[in-house]
């Protein structure tokens, strides 16, 4: 009898439901209108908009705590889906998942976050020390380097807490980014979360993830020279003359820009925090940002002389630079999609867009459990410290179902990801592609 009461409607119907206005998803095939929460949701709405309309059981498993579920009673329109059907994949994803939190895995974080800000504490004081008290330039260079590795791990420490709880409560939590990200980095924890969590929901989507819309500096596929548009920022990546030019030498110019891109990350956090979007904890964000641009510009004013200046900044910026390149590593040689994701392959969307980079575990503090970036993007809540103890068992559960698990060196990553913008490059320099047509481009190439 309880089950002749139920409503069905079919993922045929739920689709039509894909609007701000209008929002339903399915969750083990209860449906729910979250049209008024996604305006309020922690993560961003951006994140429930690219799943609209669809059963997103796998997403919201990888995001939401067990806690969660006792607040979706809230949102139930009444219907179930009619069609629900879990795959053979999402069934051992899930049943994973659930293994993992009998285990109290997402919980056991042990000391990582006590120790990273602990050392760049550390690492702070001595750049203190070497541009304030230090009149050797060597000195000056080695406190730019640090600063570089500082804001590394710095970032780390920002990237763990957008994900889980690192301090004892949320609050020390929120404090934590805030210090880690924009006091010390200059990069604000609202712009991150906004884009990072979109790359997350949409891994390697060419119009979706924003971590792959580089124009007109970078395109890892000739679908760019459609000039498609990004469904993130609202615009179209203009496939143009001039992107044309920069693109067809990315793999020249991929290193150059890598230590200089931290200046689009500070242009991108003042663009978010001044603009008519909606920011978290907007107030919070801008004070953080002017701490940061208030310390890192008297710092540099303290040392003796302009070539040390710039010197000093570059350095900073160059060890940094590796952390920006590891970013790209993890994604940009892999598969790429065109359209919205789907709720319904999580797992195997994850698989194609990531690679692993390895390494001894000795070096896993350098890249702070990013190296295992497909079990972070399977298990994005997990603590860095447990993802090399599940990644054999990502790797067998791969293997079942025929799924890529690629795990390279940091050099052999470095040679796909140049392969790919290659590639790439000389496709746009193809002088048979009419479009767009320029004299001056014809002249310039066609001596190479």
């Amino acid at each position: 009898m309880e089950g002749e009461k139920r409503k069905y409607i079919t993922s045929e119907e739920l689709q039509h439901h894909n609007k701000p206005e209008d929002l339903w998803i399915s969750i083990q095939g209860k449906v729910y209108n979250v049209t008024d929460w996604s305006k309020v949701h922690p993560g961003g709405e951006v994140l429930i908009l690219n799943l609209a309309g669809q059963d997103v059981t796998d997403a919201f498993i990888a995001y939401h705590p067990g806690t969660a579920w006792k607040y979706l009673d809230s949102f139930f329109t009444g219907y179930f889906l009619q069609d629900f059907k879990v795959s053979e994949v999402s069934k051992d994803y899930r049943k994973l998942a659930s293994e993992f939190s009998k285990l109290g895995l997402f919980d056991k974080k042990e000391h990582v976050t006590f120790c990273t800000l602990a050392s760049v504490a550390v690492m702070f004081l001595i750049v203190l020390y070497g541009v304030l008290r230090c009149t050797s330039v060597w000195a000056h260079l080695g406190s730019g380097m640090l600063l570089g590795l500082l804001w590394m791990q710095s970032a780390y420490v920002g990237h763990d807490s957008g994900h889980y709880v690192v301090m004892t409560n949320s609050g020390f939590n929120k404090l934590a980014q805030l210090i880690s990200g924009n006091c010390l980095t200059g990069i604000s924890i609202a712009w991150w979360k906004w884009t990072h969590n979109a790359h997350h929901i949409a891994c390697n989507s060419l119009d979706y993830d924003p971590d792959l819309q580089h124009m007109p500096v970078f395109a890892v596929s000739s679908s760019f020279f459609k000039s498609i548009t990004s469904r993130f920022y609202g615009r179209v990546l203009k496939f143009d003359f001039l992107a044309r030019f920069l693109i067809s030498y990315q793999h020249w110019s991929f290193y150059p820009v890598m230590i200089v891109a931290r200046v689009n990350l500070y242009l991108q956090t003042f663009l978010l925090l001044f603009s008519r979007r909606g920011v978290p904890d907007r107030a919070m964000n801008i004070m953080g940002i002017l701490v940061f641009w208030t310390w890192f510009p008297l710092l540099v004013s303290c040392l003796p002389n302009w070539p040390e200046r710039i010197m000093f900044v570059l350095a900073s910026f160059a060890v940094c630079s590796i952390q920006h390149v590891q970013f790209c590593l993890n994604h940009f040689a892999a598969n790429v999609y065109v359209g919205a994701p789907s709720g319904n392959d999580w797992f195997e969307k994850q698989t194609s867009g990531t690679l692993d980079i390895s390494c001894s575990s000795w070096m896993d503090w350098f890249f702070g459990g990013l190296q295992f970036q497909l079990e972070h993007h399977l298990f994005p809540r997990l603590p860095r410290c447990q993802l090399r103890k599940i990644s054999p068992l990502v790797i067998d559960l791969c293997k079942k179902h025929n799924l890529p698990y690629r795990s390279l060196s940091f050099w052999e990553a470095n040679q796909w990801t140049i392969r790919t913008l290659r590639t790439a490059a000389l496709q746009a320099r193809d002088l048979t592609n009419p479009d767009p047509k320029n004299l001056l481009w014809e002249a310039v190439n066609t001596h190479g």
